[in-house]
């Protein structure tokens, strides 16, 4: 239960008003004019704001980030690609020792980082770019149905163009079939592109033996890995990726910022989306904004000084928080293959609440039921609809997103929260009491009135 006189170490903190939940017609979901009243309510109120569990969706900006970008924000505003002054030589070394630390992080080379708005923009780039340059005598993309929508959509777009996409279902542990990948590449295969680590149930894809398998077959592999960089070790070259997407408020870097890795030996080639004064190779024309470049820079070197300490500490609140939860509640499931994964994202279904219900009584936890692009919609989420998930448990799922800055306290108190409200929710549900009848919920035929 609960400890009512519990004090949480983190000055976000406050319990907020509750309001009844409504139901809408199919009995699953707050109505959007609730939701809209509630955070009225939430944004209007004088009140600190909830714990952030939700670290897959941003981060917040590491102080030391701020520090390093400060200066480019006021005295040193130059444009970097200015040649005959100072004022644009300042700014260029920076961002090119900003460019040198990006590709530190991942083992390129400097002169392969492209930087963009960030990785949704860095996704369009490689797949269409890629896509689109090779079209006269290859057309068919590979991808897997658990992609982040940016490379979903952006194969559609190409599906529309004529192109061939072939969309690889995942295993239910959330992996790739390697085999089936192998057996699907064409003569006329371009590209495959695969994301590194899940946005939603942090499977870590085998993306070395991906590598291979392209390489062998002659073919460009792109990866998603906006939610890997600085948080696993990469090296591009050992895992033969042509392509990576890159984003800056991932990894406590500032948002609007991202880069794609293009490997020059062999060289791969694209199409730019956005043409103009041919800054970034010609491949992203525009004025390089030096403060968010150093600020990814910065990023990525804190996290290349400081990725093993991360890892361990994040893995260890990540096993204190489902320990908790899951000896403390039956029928939780975790979704997602146990151990290749990053520990950080942790997304458990509970059987027999609504996860819209649970997130409503969690409202002094950020926490989120899903992508953070796709939050909008009440549909169930499409990447545990692809690894078998029942469409009851798929509603009743929650993301836990722990970070550089959880503290202990905010999972154990995240933790008790949801084991209580959890408990209340179930009450509740008449479902939960005929599971404790012993009748098979599977075995009922329902009928609609």
């Amino acid at each position: 239960m609960l400890s009512s006189g519990r004090t949480v170490s983190s000055r976000l903190l406050r319990p907020v008003a509750w309001f009844p939940l409504r139901l809408g017609s199919d009995g699953r979901a707050a109505s959007s004019l609730h939701k809209e009243m509630i955070k009225k309510h939430e944004l209007e109120v004088d009140e600190l704001r909830p714990l952030y569990m939700d670290f897959q969706a941003t981060t917040p900006m590491d102080p030391r980030v701020l520090d390093a970008m400060l200066p480019f924000q006021v005295n040193y505003y130059g444009n970097p690609h200015s040649r005959t002054h100072a004022y644009g030589w300042e700014s260029e070394t920076a961002m090119e020792a900003a460019r040198k630390q990006v590709a530190d992080l991942i083992g390129a080379d400097p002169r392969e980082i492209i930087f963009t708005s960030g990785a949704t923009e860095s996704n369009n780039m490689a797949i269409k770019g890629v896509a689109r340059f090779y079209q006269a005598k290859k057309r068919h993309v590979i991808t897997t149905q658990t992609e982040h929508k940016c490379v979903l959509d952006s194969c559609r777009i190409l599906e529309a163009e004529g192109f061939d996409v072939t969309y690889l279902p995942v295993k239910q542990n959330g992996l790739v079939d390697l085999e089936l990948l192998e057996a699907s590449i064409r003569p006329d295969t371009s590209l495959v592109s695969v994301m590194t680590v899940n946005n939603e149930i942090g499977v870590k894809q085998p993306i070395k033996e991906i590598g291979k398998i392209c390489r062998s077959k002659g073919v460009f592999l792109h990866t998603d890995a906006a939610q890997a960089v600085g948080k696993v070790p990469i090296n591009v070259s050992d895992w033969k990726v042509d392509l990576m997407s890159i984003s800056g408020h991932k990894i406590y870097g500032p948002k609007g910022v991202g880069a794609l890795y293009v490997r020059r030996r062999p060289r791969v080639r694209l199409e730019p989306l956005q043409n103009g004064g041919g800054q970034e190779r010609g491949l992203r024309s525009g004025t390089v904004p030096t403060p968010l470049a150093v600020g990814l820079g910065a990023a990525c070197n804190i996290a290349m000084q400081e990725m093993e300490y991360d890892h361990d500490r994040v893995s260890m609140l990540a096993n204190r928080l489902v320990q908790k939860i899951m000896s403390a509640i039956p029928d939780v499931i975790m979704n997602g293959d146990p151990e290749q994964r990053y520990p950080g994202c942790v997304n458990l279904s509970f059987a027999y609440v609504e996860g819209e219900s649970l997130l409503m009584a969690l409202k002094d936890v950020a926490l989120s039921s899903g992508s953070a692009c796709t939050s909008a919609s009440l549909e169930p989420s499409y990447v545990l609809r692809a690894i078998g998930a029942d469409e009851d448990l798929a509603h009743s799922s929650i993301r836990f997103g722990i970070g550089r800055f959880t503290t202990e306290d905010e999972v154990d108190y995240t933790a008790e929260k949801c084991i209580h409200q959890v408990r209340r929710l179930r009450e509740m549900s008449p479902l939960w009491e005929m599971v404790q009848d012993g009748i098979d919920l599977k075995s009922i035929k329902w009928t609609q009135h």
